[in-house]
């Protein structure tokens, strides 16, 4: 999992695609080499490739590594992965945290010129380097259909997979899923006599009686780029939308993106809306006093309990909010990717497909080591009672993991990975303007016009209706 602003070690959960955040350029200077030694004698089966002659750089020894790149929360799951396969050498640079997507780009562009430097697999800092990674003019994602095998690709849920399949091809992996649910203080609800909302309606309805009979209390935080994510791509929002070859449905003006616009102003009206973000410095203070609010499966641990340090007993989660009338579907606030080269045959392609198979399904990492839900189906159950059900933390836990997994089947469609950054633009657009106490609606238009102008500028054509 990846920020785009916060570092705090392992437990954090996956960024999407941030990279405004990081400094342009750094990553050539902000990556460490470090190197990883591995025991002589292999535990456990790797792929296998037919006997042929292969180049010396097709083959895996410990003077030709396996090269990874990998952001520091996932150290732990390459020390997992060479426990567990000590017969693939592997060599691993950590992407530091200033590692920019342009920055990241331009690399690749020089491996290209040069004919080498691509490493064999990377879990990329954010979600939306997938673009580029797959462009004709990069070429570095593989497509990995005939290489993954078919029973790790089944394990992904359609919802959970989208975002890797481009053209019928499989370009990544997902680490980890972040589906929003509707999150709450049980404890505060039940002293007050509220009722859980089931719907977004409801969700506005009780938070402006909250703000009436409990006033320095919240239902919602807005600061931050994933807010897009909680309520844009919620209710279905067009703000990336691919409808076509390089072509975006950007579209502000739709009943799914004003309805939003129309909640979130009554919220804010009734002072129950901040305007920090999740990860700001401030957060805490606020988090303690969140009542309820839509967010993801990692908000449980990483914000209510590490984070607002709520007291445990008191916060729980159940199925996302709907919107009257329209399909069932929420939003996804992260979930990381996974890509190996397109540059690598015979043995390397191999044993770089059994590490892919690895971070993408050993409970070694997806159960032990990992706070985010696994986006691999069969490890959710034993996350789940790690996690949620025996944390001790939470309140009505055993309502927590199928609110998680009927999220995780209803992300909503259509919503890409760009060259564009519209959660970035959403900080730098409408944040400001909130919090210098001003209405959503006072920036909508101009948040429409940087949208469209950005994506314009990243080469797609843009149909706003």
């Amino acid at each position: 999992m990846n920020f785009r602003t916060k570092q705090p070690g392992i437990k954090r959960p996956a960024r999407s695609r941030r990279p405004k955040a990081f400094a342009l350029g750094a990553i050539a200077a902000g990556v460490l080499f470090v190197g990883v030694s591995a025991p002589a004698l292999a535990t456990t089966a790797r792929h296998s490739t037919p006997n042929v002659q292969m180049k010396s750089m097709d083959s895996v020894s410990k003077a030709n590594p396996l090269v990874l790149w990998v952001d520091p929360p996932r150290i732990p799951a390459v020390q997992a992965f060479e426990k567990a396969y000590p017969n693939i050498p592997v060599s691993v640079t950590t992407l530091s945290s200033s590692a920019s997507n342009a920055g990241l780009e331009e690399k690749f562009t020089l491996f290209n010129r040069v004919g080498s430097g691509w490493p064999d697999a990377i879990f990329w800092p954010g979600n939306s380097a997938i673009a580029w990674a797959t462009s004709s003019e990069i070429h570095y994602a593989a497509n990995m259909n005939n290489i993954i095998s078919k029973s790790v690709q089944k394990g992904y849920p359609a919802a959970v997979a989208a975002p890797c399949i481009l053209g019928g091809k499989l370009y990544c992996l997902r680490n980890d899923v972040a589906p929003d649910v509707l999150w709450y203080n049980a404890k505060l609800m039940k002293q007050w006599g509220y009722k859980v909302p089931t719907t977004y309606p409801q969700y506005q309805a009780l938070s402006v009686q909250i703000g009436k009979q409990h006033p320095g209390y919240y239902t919602a935080m807005l600061g931050d780029d994933y807010a897009v994510e909680r309520y844009l791509w919620g209710s279905g929002c067009p703000t990336n939308d691919l409808v076509g070859p390089n072509k975006v449905l950007i579209d502000l003006n739709a009943p799914s993106c004003t309805r939003v616009e129309t909640m979130l102003d009554a919220l804010i009206a009734a002072k129950v809306a901040s305007p920090v973000g999740i990860f700001d410095t401030d957060a805490a203070k606020i988090g303690a006093k969140l009542v309820m609010t839509p967010g993801a499966a990692w908000y449980g641990v990483y914000l209510f309990e590490d984070t607002f340090k709520v007291p445990a007993g008191q916060i729980t989660a159940t199925v996302p909010l709907s919107w009257p009338g329209t399909v069932a579907g929420t939003g996804d606030e992260g979930g990381g990717l996974w890509s190996m080269s397109s540059h690598i045959s015979g043995q390397r392609q191999a044993d770089t497909a059994t590490f892919m198979e690895f971070m993408a399904s050993a409970p070694a990492w997806q159960v032990d080591l990992t706070t985010g839900l696994p986006a691999y189906r069969p490890d959710d159950a034993a996350w789940i009672a790690k996690n949620i059900v025996n944390s001790h933390y939470f309140a009505d836990a055993s309502q927590i993991g199928p609110a998680m997994l009927k999220a995780a089947d209803e992300i909503r469609p259509n919503h890409s990975y760009l060259l564009y950054d519209e959660g970035a633009l959403w900080t730098d657009t409408v944040t400001p303007v909130l919090a210098a106490g001003k209405p959503i609606s006072a920036a909508w238009s101009a948040y429409q016009s940087q949208l469209v102008n950005n994506a314009k500028l990243n080469g797609y054509t843009v149909e706003t209706s």
